[in-house]
């Protein structure tokens, strides 16, 4: 397993190996001690799958406040996403900073978003599907949002405004302002 840092450290990019043959492939996509090892000791009580029919849906920014702040361990399992992690956590050194990595069908590399995190991405293919597992179950009063296209974060989505497909649940979601003392940095 392939385990990379990204520019905000808390934010690991996981690439299990796939060992393919005539017959297709075999990939261990989780395994908790390995996890253990890149930095993630967290246990997961949920698993969510998406599809999204057409290029350019982009879910999020999502996360869910206390007592039921999710980590989330994200992958790509049909077509392909770029998907961003923002630090929410206030008092972080990288408050307000985002990361991103384009996880597909093709690379296999799964996203580390920790507790504290805005989670969204976009896809970059039709009929992609998204599989994550969660730290926390889901909680609708804890559910909260910002808007993809906050000014204040500045994200560079690698698609244009007129082609983003949105939820009309996020396209209301409020400016990352409204976010300060959702988390807290430890």
């Amino acid at each position: 397993m392939k385990v990379e840092r990204l520019a905000i450290p808390d934010v690991i990019l996981v690439t299990p190996q796939r060992f393919s043959d005539s017959r297709g492939f075999f990939s261990e996509t989780y395994n908790h001690q390995k996890m253990v090892d890149a930095g993630i000791d967290l246990t997961f009580v949920q698993d969510n799958q998406s599809l999204s029919v057409q290029k350019g849906v982009l879910r999020g920014l999502h996360s869910q406040v206390a007592p039921f702040v999710q980590g989330k361990l994200v992958r790509c399992t049909k077509g392909a996403i770029w998907d961003v992690a923002v630090d929410a956590r206030t008092g972080s050194p990288t408050y307000g900073k985002w990361v991103a990595a384009e996880l597909s069908e093709e690379n296999w590399s799964q996203l580390w978003v920790p507790p504290g995190f805005l989670h969204g991405f976009v896809t970059l293919q039709e009929n992609t599907e998204v599989q994550y597992k969660c730290t926390s179950l889901y909680d609708k009063a804890s559910e909260r949002a910002v808007i993809w296209n906050c000014p204040h974060l500045a994200i560079d989505w690698p698609i244009s405004e007129s082609e983003v497909v949105l939820s009309d649940k996020d396209k209301i979601a409020p400016h990352f302002t409204e976010a300060k003392g959702w988390f807290h940095y430890s």
